[in-house]
């Protein structure tokens, strides 16, 4: 399977609870739910596309208790996300939880990379990463991510969780689509190319 991550960041690389107040308010954060307001028809058709590509999720512990709270009681059969992720595997990374609850579910505890190399491995189209801030930013220091979704809204923040840090792996990406919702979130999506190139302006 390939593996892509679809990410929500502020325009300075902010990635901490997009969706509401008390999702993540560790630290001190102030300003949780800075996504909410820029929910549109653009938005949610590109995230239906999304989910429209998945045969397994990989969640981080913290992202998969704010799922499990919320889809299950997401009934409507119509609703291509929440049938999606209800109905599909889901692969937690923790070494905290002691069950998985919401279903089909199971607890990765070993080597991430093993784990996760392995799940690759696995016949399939994607395994999806959706936020999972702390499993994303190990993902890509390993170099595992093939696809990245980097959804980027109009909002600067100043404090709070950023996705890049300094021990990412340094890696090219080419820009495969791109697109702005009406409300004003640039859309991108990215390949990963392996090692940068470098050269001189001189």
């Amino acid at each position: 399977m390939e593996l892509s991550l679809t990410q929500f960041v502020t325009l300075d690389g902010v990635y901490q609870a997009p969706g509401g107040p008390q999702e993540d308010p560790s630290g001190g954060f102030t300003h949780g739910g800075w996504s909410a307001p820029y929910g549109d028809a653009d938005f949610g058709a590109f995230m239906t596309e999304v989910f429209g590509k998945v045969d397994a999720f990989l969640l981080g512990r913290r992202t998969y208790e704010i799922f499990a709270g919320y889809w299950p009681k997401v009934t409507d059969p119509t609703d291509p996300i929440a049938t999606t992720l209800n109905s599909l595997p889901k692969y937690v990374v923790s070494t905290h939880l002691d069950s998985a609850g919401w279903g089909p579910a199971e607890i990765l505890r070993g080597d991430l990379v093993k784990e996760v190399t392995a799940l690759k491995e696995s016949p399939g189209r994607e395994l999806q990463v959706h936020g999972s801030g702390n499993l994303a930013q190990g993902l890509l220091a390993a170099g595992l991510i093939d696809t990245m979704h980097l959804l980027t809204f109009p909002v600067l923040l100043g404090t709070g969780k950023r996705l890049f840090t300094e021990d990412v792996q340094p890696t090219g990406f080419d820009l495969t689509d791109s697109r702005t919702t009406a409300s004003g979130v640039v859309i991108a999506t990215y390949r990963n190319a392996g090692a940068p190139k470098y050269g001189s302006l001189e």
